[in-house]
């Protein structure tokens, strides 16, 4: 087995999708970002439901789709793929074991053979018991477990999930997930798992490329995308502040002008990060004066976990977490001005 190596572009009106794609036996690549973003574009020419404009698609050495090389593409249900869909799209007529025996039977095997291995995955998956049920009868945990055997069934050569937790309630995400993350980690093949949940992605994946606009603008494994966010909607999804400017020794100068301190030299093109967390507030400019302090307008004021997060206006846009006490003695509210203030040694800057 040698994994997936694809070079994904389609073109559909004004948007393009440009992404290269690998992903090694047994690993599990998360494609992150927001909606419109081309993560489910991606997926579907993967499985074959979009053709590529341009590029390959290569599966353990076969290549499943080339515009370039003489027509060549491999129809889906001749792909070894399996596809979870984030409504799991199991066919209602069918029971649940009727529903994971179809794809087996779709590849030449007998019915008492393919209801075998559709019993050995409802045991696999804790539904030994529901095999009988169809779908309507199902809890939303229990249709997506359904549906990830259904997919698994067939012993595919790479696991497709789009958005396999997002139907679920809060609770069953949490229980599903761990159960997602167990199959997973027990499969031969790749597994490509869309999300614009960073939880999903950062639970699930062995690697995240997140997406934006149909490119990849930054991947590596979660802990290096979520100490070094590179574009604003990475540094929302992580809690960040996070500004682009120029560094020289412990300065990053921003293109608004403004300047930001911090700990350790840099010099070029650099991002500067900061945590919610490490901003503070005060009615008049602090004493003392922190080497970053600047005089903001307070723009909005919601609860963010057991803290509130307060949105700043002015030189720095910027998020703040306060508690319920330091907001009230504050009296923030919309449109109030405050100083804001940041310690050197809490920005982080690297390069850009």
């Amino acid at each position: 087995m040698s994994g997936l190596d694809a070079h994904l572009v389609v073109d559909r009106g004004t948007f393009r999708l440009d992404l290269h794609l690998t992903a090694a036996p047994g690993e599990t690549v998360a494609l992150l970002g927001p909606n419109g973003a081309g993560k489910t574009t991606a997926l579907r020419a993967l499985a074959g439901l979009e053709a590529l404009s341009e590029g390959h698609i290569d599966l353990d050495g076969t290549r499943l789709d080339d515009p370039a090389g003489a027509a060549r593409w491999v129809p889906p249900e001749h792909r070894r793929i399996g596809v979870v869909f984030q409504d799991y799209l199991l066919f209602p007529h069918l029971s649940a074991a009727d529903n994971i025996a179809f794809g087996p039977r779709r590849r030449g095997l007998g019915r008492t053979e393919a209801r075998q291995i559709a019993a050995d995955w409802l045991d696999r998956v804790g539904l030994g018991d529901f095999g009988k049920r169809r779908p309507g009868q199902l809890s939303g945990g229990q249709a997506q477990r359904v549906a990830l055997a259904r997919a698994l069934a067939t012993n595919p050569a790479l696991l497709l999930l789009d958005e396999p937790l997002a139907a679920l309630d809060a609770r069953t995400r949490l229980d599903t997930r761990a159960e997602l993350h167990r199959h997973l980690g027990g499969l031969a093949g790749p597994a490509v798992l869309v999300t614009h949940d960073p939880v999903d992605a950062l639970m699930l994946a062995d690697r995240l490329v997140v997406v934006e606009d149909g490119r990849a603008v930054q991947e590596g494994d979660g802990e290096s995308i979520t100490a070094r966010p590179r574009t604003d909607y990475i540094a929302r999804l992580v809690g960040l502040n996070l500004y682009r400017g120029n560094a020289a020794g412990r300065t990053v100068t921003l293109a608004t002008g403004e300047s930001l301190a911090t700990a350790e030299p840099l010099d070029g093109d650099a991002f500067a990060a900061f945590p919610p967390s490490a901003v503070a507030l005060f009615r008049s400019r602090p004493d003392g004066s922190p080497r970053n302090t600047w005089r903001a307008v307070v723009a909005g004021v919601h609860r963010h976990g057991d803290h509130l997060r307060v949105q700043l206006d002015g030189p720095l846009r910027a998020a703040a977490d306060v508690t319920p006490a330091a907001a009230a003695q504050l009296h923030l509210e919309p449109g109030q001005e405050v100083w804001a203030a940041v310690k050197a040694t809490e920005i982080r800057a690297y390069p850009a």
